[in-house]
């Protein structure tokens, strides 16, 4: 399987924050517990056309993107899988969740264990892991 792509979200809006989320902080002595992460992981199926720069290879009309998203909902997952496609100059036209890891795995699906620490790096991250991209010609679209 081919390296993943990973883009990393733009973290100015937790700098705002004086508050170090990644650290337990000491007041008069005593550990304060870190609040538990509402972050979790979707794994997304991103279709994109074509647009200038793109990076897909001549003749292909699109792709579809296996995407794993950090996010507190999947909402914020898609919109964020969608900025950072539309900052690598592609053009995403429909995005497909799937879910999270335990979502998934109740309706059936088998996650190998590659898969599971791209999504573990996807939440370490706070990135959009590009996984695995299938590009579409057009004899692909005859169905």
């Amino acid at each position: 399987m081919p390296k993943p792509l990973i883009a990393h979200r733009d973290r100015r809006r937790d700098q705002a924050d004086s508050v170090d989320r990644d650290q337990a902080r000491v007041y008069g002595g005593a550990m304060e517990k870190k609040k538990p992460s509402r972050q979790q992981v979707y794994t997304l199926l991103v279709q994109i056309g074509r647009k200038d720069g793109d990076g897909l290879p001549k003749g292909a009309t699109g792709a579809a993107l296996m995407c794993y998203a950090s996010g507190v909902d999947e909402a914020e997952a898609v919109r964020e899988t969608v900025a950072i496609l539309k900052q690598a100059d592609t053009a995403p036209l429909d995005v497909t969740g799937y879910g999270t890891l335990e979502e998934r795995e109740a309706a059936g699906h088998e996650i190998d264990d590659e898969e599971r620490g791209l999504m573990q790096r996807a939440l370490d991250e706070n990135a959009v892991i590009v996984a695995q991209m299938t590009p579409f010609f057009a004899e692909d679209q005859d169905g």
